[in-house]
């Protein structure tokens, strides 16, 4: 594949992403039909830690437009680090948040699966990310088996490495500009929201505010066959400025935590 631009690769992430998330594309378009002007906070990932697909690997990936590291991130009680990168040369650019999965602190069994899976995948990085086809194969009983100690690690298994969400930028929003309002405008259009937690996640003293759909259910090709399991959801975040007016750029591990969750079954 030939280089791409920056706006090509997001261009290329939105499209994939929208395949398997119909509420972010139905969402997006009812936004602009109501005058909206809907920039893009941020682009998240999630994987294991593994050389071929780690932390590392997005490092290098996005460093060629500008990226670099801004943030470092541990949630303990879903057993996962994260990361993430800003534009510096651009700030107004999208962040990238990447998170992945600490795979020494599950039982064996789990960790040779993921072993046995990534091993199966002969594509370098940047194709996998660029084209969102894993080489690898699962069968539903072995995805049943990792979600029973993670429902990341699940997800990761048969998703592969693909965007988990887009993130609309309450800021730039004017209809609704605060989260309560448009959280609002999305259940009064059938959309439903991830109430982890509460709806909305974090606060001004925290200089975020977070919410998001339910993740889509798609159907997924496993080793044993088609099954439905959930996909990706939307995020929205609205950010505030710090004592010295500076808009917060950082992610509150608290919040995030409960965002995790729009992947669950429900």
């Amino acid at each position: 594949m030939a280089e791409l631009t920056l706006d090509q690769y997001f261009e290329l992430a939105w499209k994939q992403y929208t395949e398997t998330t119909p509420c972010a594309a139905n969402i997006h378009s009812l936004l602009i039909k109501n005058g909206e002007n809907v920039i893009n906070d941020h682009v998240a990932f999630r994987t294991f830690d593994h050389e071929k697909i780690g932390l590392n690997q997005f490092i290098k990936f996005f460093a060629k437009w500008g990226y670099e590291v801004r943030g470092e991130y541990t949630f303990e009680e879903k057993k996962l680090s994260a990361i993430h990168l800003e534009n510096k040369n651009d700030s107004s650019l999208p962040k990238i948040f990447v998170s992945q999965l600490k795979n020494h602190l599950f039982s064996n069994e789990l960790q040779q699966l993921i072993n046995k899976v990534i091993s199966q995948e002969s594509k370098s990085f940047d194709d996998l990310i660029l084209k969102d086809q894993k080489s690898w194969k699962v069968s539903y009983e072995e995805y049943e088996m990792a979600n029973h100690e993670s429902e990341y690690a699940a997800w990761v298994l048969a998703h592969g490495i693909r965007p988990n969400h887009f993130t609309v930028y309450v800021n730039e929003l004017t209809k609704y500009n605060n989260l309560n309002d448009l959280n609002q405008f999305l259940k009064n259009n059938g959309f439903t929201l991830n109430n982890s937690g509460g709806e909305i996640k974090g606060s001004v003293d925290v200089l975020l505010e977070q919410s998001s759909t339910m993740a889509d259910k798609i159907k997924v090709q496993f080793c044993d066959g088609e099954k439905e399991v959930s996909s990706c959801y939307y995020e929205f975040a609205k950010r505030y400025s710090d004592s010295k007016g500076n808009i917060f750029q950082g992610f509150v591990t608290k919040s995030a935590d409960k965002i995790f969750e729009s992947t669950y079954e429900k």
